[in-house]
């Protein structure tokens, strides 16, 4: 089943961002865009890889107009120690959400229930907290910020632009397609 066009839950999770603990809901998700990157579990392999690649990215993200939320089921004080403990995850400026629970992980449909820990899934959501792009990788395949910040632009793009489509490796600038009316089912 898709989960395009599907709302997010409605959460509050804990977090650690910047130095400090709060908490994070629904509510303060809506209104702008975001990506929730969910990955398996701190202190392990692929995950500082991304999660340091995304931090390289994040003032880029930010000047779109979009929050990045990092998470898995370890506790916000289990991010704390692995971003005191870690010169890469230090790099970290976006919101590490906790999902103890796996409340994140079921309601994104991640959860490796005989783990206790979310897949490698990476979601875009829109202002309205609606998921318009998605991707979920194996546990040993890492993945690239530069294309999730083009995934990100490019559903910008279709929502403000309703009536194009974005082309394969489209980016900011390049031709769009305007679909005739004839054909507008078929995308």
């Amino acid at each position: 089943m898709s989960l395009i066009g599907k709302d997010i839950i409605d959460f509050t999770v804990q977090c650690y961002d910047n130095g400090s603990f709060r908490e994070v809901t629904k509510k303060d998700v809506l209104g702008k865009w975001a990506v929730f990157f969910f990955y398996p579990a701190d202190f392990t392999f692929v995950c500082p890889t991304e999660l340091e690649d995304l931090a390289n990215k994040y003032e880029e993200f930010k000047k779109i107009g979009c929050e990045i939320y990092s998470v898995s089921c370890d506790s916000h004080f289990v991010h704390k120690a692995w971003h005191d403990a870690s010169k890469t995850i230090q790099k970290i400026k976006y919101p590490m959400l906790a999902d103890p629970t796996g409340a994140l992980a079921r309601g994104f449909d991640v959860m490796i229930e005989s783990q206790g820990m979310a897949e490698r899934g990476t979601f875009v959501v829109n202002p309205e907290g609606k998921i318009v792009a998605y991707e979920v990788n194996a546990g040993n395949v890492g993945r690239n910020a530069d294309e999730l910040f083009r995934k990100v632009q490019a559903s910008q793009f279709v929502a403000e632009h309703g009536d194009q489509v974005c082309p394969a490796k489209w980016k900011p600038g390049a031709e769009t397609l305007k679909p005739s009316l004839d054909l507008v089912g078929l995308i």
